[in-house]
């Protein structure tokens, strides 16, 4: 303090320090400190989220409740931490960095809804997100009384008003969509209706937000306020006429499937600063040029998609925490003292949660949904999260919300977000309703005039055009129109950077056949690749998409097989085939999925080991000429395998060898003879042989050919004619004395012995398709397979031996 009387302000900081060795403090410069600042609210906030994992808290929990302990809640209790790491004159650094991430986020949010879907938002949605926003607005509206006559005092009424009905009527929409995947309710009616209604309630909040902030101007004449919102709707008309052509030139010179130009991105980012900059010149806010330039801009083609690619992990990962640490510094719990401060945090809530769920389940009722999914869809559309917070600030910085009420709002905001997951779970159950019997659970079983259903899995585009020819060959004759149904599921991880609307996009497409949104058609490879083949073929293929964390993907595999009341679930090998003819781990966790699913299934499952099956395109059906092959030794799974061929002989372009070993009376030593499968075993599989021989007798695309062996090398002999087979099948766990003797080095002993042998010798250059048959409860070798192998998985990445 100077002797006048006056504040000595604090020189402003420098960028960066000549280093320690020459005394400078790194902590008293701009740069290092930030550094620091990032680093420490990254690692707590990331250390967080892995806390509350078990619980399955989204990820903007732990990141607010990181903000509150690094404020002057609880470490910033320490006056030498908050003046070390977070001194004053660091500040304006911290929140021009945050807003930038945030600025950025937010077009993000914009890039990723389409105006097109909210246009088809059906009326029970609709008539759900206005009953959300209404309520809690009016509700809103007379809390801010009670606050006005007690702790806030002396603020203007009619942006406190505004603003306290905004904060209490926001459902943020990406946090939801999170939550929905991890509870696995994306692709149910109440997600798709929750979804659909927190998007109209996210635009509704953004325009009430605008007309907040236009009244909140200080000591200025009313017709400021008018002049700033006249002023936002002209800048909002003008990016509606001039912005999507723009874009939509600029997406045209990015054709499918080439990268995007860098400088198409980096003039994008510029526009989308420039738009900031003319939305805070007019008074709104730098984020809604942002975010109104990120809904505007087409979403047809690579371009937003390269976007998103490029700005995402950057701003979601470093930049988008520092906001919550700058919220986080601005919240003092300590202020919320007394009875009559925690009275009001009560209040607050329970307003909160009153108006969002009363609201949401009285309409959701009168629109004949059931009480418990109406209950539930009044718990999701309670969820605050990062849209809550940036109300919240605005307000703050406006001079519209005090300490203490800025304290007790983020509270609300973080409590009615902490527990929705807990209620949602505990009152609404899914997977219990998707158990339900079927008749036609494996291939064998399946009578001859009925209709086949697959449930198709793939993770990439790479074996797209292998995968169109194996369903091409499962087609049978093709005489009658919808002998097969293939429901292609694309399976998506759930990872932190999973962009939440472009999950709902997806979502909302569920089990729909494709030719149902061909006007708002998804312009991937992988569609496009698939409706061609529905249309040139008599094969239905629906679309479905499986969105979870690989360590639970296979509860939505075996859901909707069941749902679906497919025969067989077809699974994407793990490893992908390279140059040389070895294999390489493709996907990290998708063997753990492949594992799950064949312990888990409700139906046969097989497992697809491409090695270009067809070429690298689809194959005409008028084209299709393949040799397919399938190896009996014995066993449920082998039936099941021999079956499945007998489907695809029925191929006008097929030609089926069926190759039954069975053992010779002089067994060499490299074979053990032990009971495997049993007497009854043996049984089944001698009538089934002699049922399959009769029905093919006069069927010349078929070939039964019985091999006497005396061990596990004459077998491999006999397999090796075979090698000029576009396709092999096989059993998953054959029985008999033949596999015993066949039995090595396995690198994925879930496949079995003859699978292994198949796909781990350079000798054998044809696909291979492992068929594991449904039996309920898998016991002996079929479970212990699966528990074995269970190393990581880059372990043995080459097979070439």
């Amino acid at each position: 303090m100077a002797s006048n009387g006056t504040v000595k302000c604090q020189p402003p900081m420098k960028a960066v320090s000549n280093g320690v060795f020459q005394g400078d403090n790194p902590l008293h410069f701009a740069l290092p400190l930030l550094i620091i600042q990032i680093c420490l609210v990254v690692v707590l906030t990331r250390v967080l989220a892995y806390c509350l994992r078990p619980l399955r808290q989204p990820r903007v929990v732990a990141e607010i409740i990181g903000g509150i302990l690094l404020g002057p809640s609880a470490l910033g209790r320490n006056q030498k931490y908050l003046h070390a790491i977070f001194p004053s004159q660091s500040l304006t650094v911290l929140d021009t960095i945050a807003n930038l991430g945030l600025l950025f986020f937010l077009f993000l949010v914009g890039l990723e809804l389409d105006p097109k879907a909210l246009r088809q938002t059906g009326k029970k949605a609709l008539s759900i997100a206005v009953a959300g926003i209404s309520l809690p607005f009016a509700l809103g509206i007379g809390t801010s009384f009670v606050l006005r006559a007690t702790i806030s005092e002396g603020v203007s009424q009619g942006p406190f008003l505004v603003f306290m009905g905004v904060a209490l009527s926001i459902t943020a929409f990406p946090v939801l969509a999170r939550i929905l995947a991890e509870l696995k309710l994306l692709t149910t009616d109440v997600g798709r209706m929750a979804m659909s209604a927190a998007a109209v309630n996210d635009i509704a909040a953004w325009i009430l937000l605008a007309l907040a902030i236009a009244l909140s101007g200080t000591g200025r004449s009313p017709l400021v306020s008018i002049w700033v919102f006249l002023c936002g709707s002209g800048f909002v008309i003008l990016c509606i006429f001039l912005v999507p052509p723009v874009f939509k030139q600029l997406a045209k010179r990015c054709p499918q499937g080439e990268p995007v130009d860098e400088i198409y991105i980096c003039a994008t980012l510029a526009v989308v600063l420039a738009a900031g900059f003319v939305t805070d010149a007019i008074g709104i806010h730098a984020l809604f040029g942002a975010f109104i330039l990120g809904v505007l801009v087409p979403k047809e083609g690579p371009f937003s998609g390269a976007l998103v690619e490029k700005v995402e992990d950057l701003v979601s990962g470093l930049f988008l925490p520092l906001y919550f640490v700058s919220s986080g510094l601005k919240t003092n719990v300590a202020t919320i003292q007394g009875a009559q401060s925690w009275g009001l945090l009560a209040l607050v809530i329970f307003t909160a949660c009153f108006g969002k769920i009363v609201g949401t389940v009285v309409v959701s009722l009168l629109c004949k949904i059931p009480l418990k999914e109406a209950l539930t869809l009044g718990f999701l559309m309670n969820t605050k999260g990062l849209v809550e917070l940036i109300v919240l600030n605005i307000g703050k910085d406006r001079g519209v919300l005090n300490d203490q009420a800025f304290a007790i709002m983020v509270l609300m905001a973080l409590f009615t977000t902490f527990i929705t997951t807990p209620i949602v779970v505990t009152i609404y159950k899914p997977a219990r309703m998707a158990r339900s019997d079927y008749k036609h659970r494996t291939i064998q079983q399946k009578e001859s005039q009925t209709q086949l259903r697959l449930l198709t899995c793939f993770n990439s585009t790479r074996n797209i055009p292998s995968l169109i020819n194996l369903i091409e060959a499962s087609r049978g004759t093709g005489k009658r129109e919808g002998v097969l149904r293939v429901y292609a599921m694309h399976l998506m991880e759930l990872s932190e950077r999973s962009s939440a609307i472009r999950m709902a996009h997806k979502a909302r497409k569920n089990g729909m056949p494709f030719w149902n949104w061909v006007k708002d058609s998804d312009p991937t490879q992988i569609v496009v690749a698939f409706e061609a083949f529905q249309q040139l073929s008599q094969v239905s293929v629906r679309p479905t998409t499986a969105i979870s964390s690989m360590s639970s993907m296979h509860i939505d595999i075996c859901n909707s097989a069941t749902k679906k009341k497919v025969a067989m679930i077809i699974l994407p090998f793990h490893k992908h085939q390279r140059v040389d003819g070895s294999f390489e781990t493709s996907r990290v966790g998708l063997r753990h999925v492949n594992k799950r699913v064949l312990e888990h299934a409700p139906c046969s499952v097989g497992i697809f080991v491409d090695r270009g099956l067809g070429g690298t395109c689809q194959v005409a059906a008028s084209n299709v000429d393949y040799n397919i092959t399938v190896f009996f030794f014995g066993g449920r799974d082998d039936r099941e395998a021999v079956a499945y061929g007998r489907v695809m002989s029925e191929h006008p372009g097929i030609r089926l060898d069926v190759v039954r070993f069975v053992v010779g009376p002089g067994v060499n030593g490299d074979s053990v003879r032990v009971d495997i499968g049993g007497d009854e075993s043996r049984s089944a599989d001698e009538a089934f042989i002699a049922e399959f021989e009769l029905k093919v007798l006069n069927d010349g695309s078929i070939r039964f050919e019985e091999f006497e062996v005396s061990g596990g090398s004459e077998a491999v002999e006999v397999m090796r004619r075979y090698n000029r087979s576009n396709l092999i099948i096989v059993g998953r766990v054959a029985e008999g004395e033949l596999v015993e003797a066949l039995k090595g080095r396995s690198e994925c002993p879930e496949l079995g012995a003859v699978a292994n042998l198949l796909i781990g010798s350079p000798e054998f250059t044809a696909s291979v398709l492992v068929v594991q048959q449904f039996c309920g409860q898998l016991t002996g070798d079929s479970l212990r397979t699966l528990k074995q192998g269970d190393a990581p998985e880059d372990e043995g990445e080459s097979d070439s031996h």
